[in-house]
């Protein structure tokens, strides 16, 4: 375990050397992290453990490959919940569950038409201590199902629990139309929404959380430095970022290492308090954990 931590460091170091010191995109004085970085303890805000990964990967080789990348905590939702609830009783310190709606044969195109879906809900919440409802998708107008979603959202505000959407823009308006005091987290940051239209819903709504999985070569331009629109939402909704992986399929916990490597390489970039905020302080505020590099080896 420790020889994984030292030899993902040695890989941190030869990755950031020479990159972390460039030009930052934007006017904050602070020198960015650097190598730093390595240090910093990430909470993964989007980790999923489906059915098909759990052949392929045990609960205690999901917590080896955090262990090896340094997360020390994660957001955890599965298609069935039963797999979050594997991961959860496995290392119930390193796994923050939220329930995902997906099970039987309604996936993410077709969930809102499970006649029992609130039901199922409630009595999941019931039965388990998830912190959130989610991820799941809003994939058009036809899934804007107000009676449903009202429900969930009554579901949500009673637990004082966030709800993971996947969506665009207009979903995620729509849902604070409903009720304005909803907790959000959007995943991937709006994913499919250019740069400049997630700084407009994340401006017009001071409330919203976002992770930022799959965006992480948007953040990073082809020059190796922050893209100018990102480094804007990084630097003005500091506060709201977290980082993620989405392991929705078993090819994303194949590379699992890179993936939160590259995460570290575009926080490498951001003055240390920024780069703290988004890749764990975040969340501890969020979900009520304590997050640390102590957490790395234990379950």
């Amino acid at each position: 375990m420790i020889l994984g931590r030292v030899l993902r460091g040695a890989v941190w170091a030869a990755v950031f050397g020479g990159l972390a010191g460039g030009a930052l995109a934007h006017d904050d004085p602070r020198p960015p992290i650097g190598d730093a970085v390595a240090e910093l303890p990430l909470f993964d805000a989007h980790i999923h453990y489906k059915e098909p990964a759990w052949e392929a990967y045990s609960p205690a080789d999901i917590i080896g490959l955090m262990d090896q990348s340094g997360v020390a905590m994660g957001l955890v939702s599965s298609t069935p919940d039963e797999g979050t609830i594997r991961l959860f009783e496995y290392a119930p310190k390193r796994v923050v569950p939220e329930l995902r709606p997906y099970h039987a044969d309604f996936g993410s195109s077709n969930w809102h038409e499970f006649e029992g879906m609130t039901a199922y809900l409630e009595k999941r919440l019931n039965a388990h201590p998830h912190q959130g409802i989610g991820e799941f998708h809003i994939r058009n107008r036809r899934m804007f199902d107000k009676e449903m979603f009202r429900e969930i959202v009554a579901m949500a505000r009673a637990r004082d629990i966030y709800l993971h959407v996947h969506s665009g823009a207009a979903p995620v308006e729509w849902l604070y139309d409903l009720d304005p005091e909803v907790k959000i987290i959007w995943a991937h940051a709006g994913l499919g929404e250019p740069a400049a239209k997630v700084y407009r819903v994340m401006k017009r709504n001071p409330n919203l959380l976002a992770d930022t999985s799959l965006r992480e070569g948007a953040i990073l331009g082809s020059d190796g430095e922050l893209d100018e629109t990102w480094a804007k939402i990084i630097f003005e909704f500091q506060d709201r970022l977290m980082v993620g992986s989405d392991t929705w399929v078993n090819s994303q916990w194949d590379r699992y290492g890179p993936i939160m490597d590259q995460n570290r390489l575009w926080l490498s970039k951001l003055p240390r308090e920024v780069a703290e905020k988004i890749a764990y302080r975040n969340a501890e505020r969020v979900f009520g954990r304590k997050v640390t590099m102590d957490l790395i080896g234990e379950r």
